[in-house]
């Protein structure tokens, strides 16, 4: 791996050596990246690193994007619909990998990043950054669900559907808690990650890629549908979760009116806060499950991609190892809470020291779980969302509701010649 930094420095040099323009000027090499805003606001004092160390040969910049997923999504995807895009590498969400693949915009990263490379990940960030065997993004943060819980009001985490509504059931009738378990019930893309853990928890998996077909309409799926109903019907938790996305989530936990809370690695920063109701007095674990099931963890990372087009592939290149070295991750997670993906990170005693929360990440990341890896996997999203909504929402019977699933998948997949 050592051999194969220098080859690329190497070769880095030569590419700028032949960039020497007449008069002996040396042509700067500039590198555009889209990220989304927070990613871009976390990674500026880098990029002002990045461009001291390499003055004179690459100028990286990055494109500020808008917050939401699927903003930037769409922003991407239109710039690469028409052609020439102002940017050089992106900053991808997991899922939108093999779209990107199929759609032949992004470039193999074999060049760049080996196998020796890959072994240094923790193991979920190993996951969701190769298509048909070929490597296309690399890891910029592990991202993976927890189920953050309040060391003041249990001494330890339930680690089963029952255990969790017994638990929230004691503490309201206590007076304790009044929204009980709050997660992410709002139509929109965080409802189908927490579907994922959800329903692995009963046993079960979105898409058999055994068969190439969805499994929504497994007992596993329709008897989580059926507890994820009962959650609010049975009042575990409010029935304002419909509406609620992570931010939602997160302000009823950190005011100290939930108990239990599904959200992502970001939260912990957040609820050590100062004006945070519940500071020091919180723990996060995986998604409960049934009796000898597996926790699920839904992976949810981002990673930075190289376009096929761009003109300075390897200057490029350099960028992404730079923004994703060891020493990127370990100033991104203590300054901004981002989960770093190198293994050795993990065990650092400094960064154990400042955030004892640490050895449950990894823990969780070794329970991580992608979402379908397809590039049809937007519109199978929204598919699963519009019937999980109803039935959360309406009166929707859960068996039908992922009947109803399973055959609009099928469907989908018969339009698009077949298959995933």
């Amino acid at each position: 791996m050592v051999v194969r930094r220098r080859l690329i420095a190497f070769g880095l040099g030569l590419l700028l050596l032949a960039g020497v323009v007449w008069g002996g000027q040396q042509q700067v090499q500039s590198v555009t990246i889209l990220m989304p805003a927070p990613y871009a606001d976390a990674t500026a004092t880098l990029v002002d690193r990045f461009n001291a160390d390499h003055r004179g040969q690459i100028h990286l910049s990055v494109s500020r994007g808008p917050l939401e997923t699927e903003s930037i999504s769409d922003l991407a995807i239109s710039s690469l619909l028409l052609g020439s895009p102002p940017f050089d590498a992106l900053l991808v969400d997991v899922t939108w990998l093999p779209k990107y693949v199929a759609a032949g915009w992004l470039e193999p990263l074999e060049p760049w990043f080996d196998a020796a490379d890959e072994q240094e990940l923790v193991a979920g960030a190993r996951l969701g950054n190769r298509v048909n065997g070929s490597l296309y993004r690399w890891p910029l943060g592990a991202d993976v669900g927890l189920l953050y819980w309040r060391t003041d009001l249990m001494a330890d985490p339930p680690t089963t559907p029952d255990e969790l509504a017994a638990v929230v059931s004691k503490l309201q009738l206590n007076g304790q808690a009044p929204q009980g378990f709050v997660w992410q019930g709002r139509q929109y893309e965080g409802l189908s990650c927490d579907f994922v853990e959800m329903l692995q928890a009963f046993g079960g998996s979105w898409f058999n890629a055994a068969t190439g077909e969805p499994s929504l309409d497994s007992a596993a799926a329709r008897q989580t549908a059926t507890w994820m109903k009962s959650l609010i019907n049975d009042g575990i938790s409010p029935r304002a979760v419909t509406n609620y996305a992570e931010s939602e989530s997160l302000q009823a936990f950190k005011a100290g009116d939930a108990a239990l809370m599904r959200n992502w690695p970001y939260a912990w920063a957040e609820l050590q806060g100062d004006n945070s109701a519940v500071k020091g007095r919180i723990g996060v674990t995986t998604m409960v499950a049934l009796p000898g099931e597996t926790p699920a963890a839904t992976l949810g990372s981002w990673g930075l991609s190289m376009l096929r087009d761009t003109p300075h592939p390897a200057a490029t290149a350099e960028a992404i190892r730079y923004l994703t070295s060891q020493e990127a991750q370990r100033e991104r997670f203590l300054n901004q809470g981002y989960t770093p993906t190198s293994q050795a990170l993990f065990r650092d005693p400094e960064l154990v020291e400042r955030s004892a929360v640490l050895p449950q990440l990894e823990e969780a990341l070794a329970n991580a779980v992608p979402r379908p890896m397809s590039p049809l996997y937007a519109q199978m999203s929204d598919l699963l969302q519009r019937q999980l909504s109803g039935i959360l929402t309406e009166n929707l019977d859960p068996d039908a509701g992922m009947a109803q699933a399973q055959e609009s998948t099928l469907t989908l997949f018969r339009s698009a010649g077949g298959s995933a």
